[in-house]
């Protein structure tokens, strides 16, 4: 018995090391922190420190953050996610401008992102009723407060986000500013922002506009059976209208029959003989 006791003395002492040794595993959260200059959450800009917040500003401002500072140095905005009926998210923006005393009035815009989730508690509450007998009994009267809680927080890391915050900054500079630095614009569908929409054609197109369609469907339609020429038409002969008939001469008898002249008698023709 006695002999046992040290064989189990040395087998608690493996099993604390070997807890030791798993638990030394685990790295505190700030030996994380390297402290390197990896570009993640600040860029420089040709501008000055008060141009470049308020290009920050601007950038905010179009993807819906509520500006909650005025200073020219420093905004701060935030935007709230609402995930599913009882989970909440929302992402605290804070953004500082530092020139950095060049001649060149150049400033450095660091970022900061800070996500913060909340979750829905409901709290029960209950009352105490006095009866003379028994004494105070609690029973709960059914109403509740719902209230959101904050459960998490947390920095934003993501390399990917912050750049496209920076490069949303960059179209919201000067534009001179911009050209010194030959900053080239990158195409808004690589921000997630949709292209703007083309502008309707007009109702009344001209006759060019309008004939170039047609000339395409002909190209594009097969070929069909030749179409014989139209009829010529007969000739239109004009017929002479007929000359008026002359009036008919009407003769008056005389009153007194007597003063007729007598009928002329016929002249005969006379035989012409040879000599």
């Amino acid at each position: 018995m006695f002999k046992s006791f040290p064989m189990r003395v040395a087998g608690l002492a493996l099993v604390l090391a070997a807890a030791a040794g798993c638990s030394s595993k685990k790295a505190a959260i700030y030996e994380h922190e390297n402290f390197d200059d990896s570009g993640t959450f600040s860029r420089n800009y040709p501008v000055t420190d008060s141009a470049s917040c308020e290009a920050a500003r601007r950038a905010l401002l179009s993807q819906g953050y509520i500006i909650t500072s005025s200073d020219p140095k420093l905004v701060s905005g935030h935007k709230s996610f609402q995930q599913t009926g009882e989970t909440h998210m929302e992402i605290s923006f804070s953004v500082v401008c530092a020139e950095d005393g060049s001649a060149g009035h150049h400033a450095t815009v660091f970022a900061n992102a800070l996500q913060d989730q909340y979750a829905l508690k409901k709290t029960n509450n209950s009352a105490s009723l006095g009866v003379g007998v028994l004494g105070s009994v609690s029973m709960p009267i059914g109403s509740s407060d719902d209230s959101m809680v904050k459960v998490a927080s947390e920095t934003v890391t993501s390399h990917k986000f912050y750049e496209r915050f920076f490069t949303l900054v960059e179209l919201f500079l000067p534009k001179e500013a911009k050209e010194a630095a030959h900053i080239t614009e990158k195409p808004k569908t690589e921000l997630g922002m949709p292209e703007p929409k083309a502008a309707p054609a007009s109702l009344t197109p001209d006759a060019g506009a309008a004939a170039a369609p047609a000339a395409e469907a002909a190209k594009e339609s097969p070929a069909s059976e030749p179409v014989a020429p139209p009829a010529e038409a007969a000739p239109i002969t004009a017929t002479p209208s007929a000359e008026p008939a002359p009036a008919a001469q009407i003769i008056t008898p005389p009153a007194n029959p007597s003063d007729m002249p007598p009928p002329a008698e016929p002249i005969k023709a006379m035989p012409i003989t040879g000599q």
